[in-house]
């Protein structure tokens, strides 16, 4: 099996982390609500954002395969802490979509977004509040 990843520690509560494939990279450091900076995403940052991420992936996928038109689709996120034991307890997710869609396809894209891998990864308690704005609508 390949290996997806490296993590190095930089110091200072940050690390440093490299997808072997591309070689990109995502720098992380801890909270200040956990004893960092919060100069970078913490690391739970990158798992709520993940969650939208693979939401967004997976509705384009479904998109070009169903010729449903996806170009100005964005997102706002915001990751909710808990408490014994320190963990994510909520994702918001608000999903903004400016494209003309049917009632057919918005619930074709919707229920693409709600059973994406990482959301269907995610354990049970944490709450996943995922929100559609549609900006425009279609007119006949």
């Amino acid at each position: 099996m390949e290996i997806t990843s490296t993590v190095k520690y930089l110091g200072d509560l940050s690390t440093e982390c490299t997808h072997l494939k591309s070689n990109s990279v995502i720098v992380t450091d801890a909270p200040t609500d956990n004893n960092g900076k919060g100069l970078k995403f913490s690391p739970t940052d990158t798992v709520a954002t993940g969650l939208v991420s693979c939401m967004i992936t997976v509705m384009g996928i479904k998109a070009r395969e169903s010729e449903i038109k996806f170009n100005d689709i964005r997102a706002e996120v915001t990751k909710m802490m808990g408490s014994n034991p320190r963990r994510i307890s909520e994702i918001r997710v608000k999903i903004l979509i400016e494209e003309s869609w049917s009632s057919r396809e918005k619930t074709i894209m919707e229920n693409t977004a709600k059973t994406c891998p990482v959301a269907k990864s995610l354990h049970p308690d944490v709450v996943q509040k995922i929100e559609f704005i549609y900006t425009k609508e279609i007119i006949s």
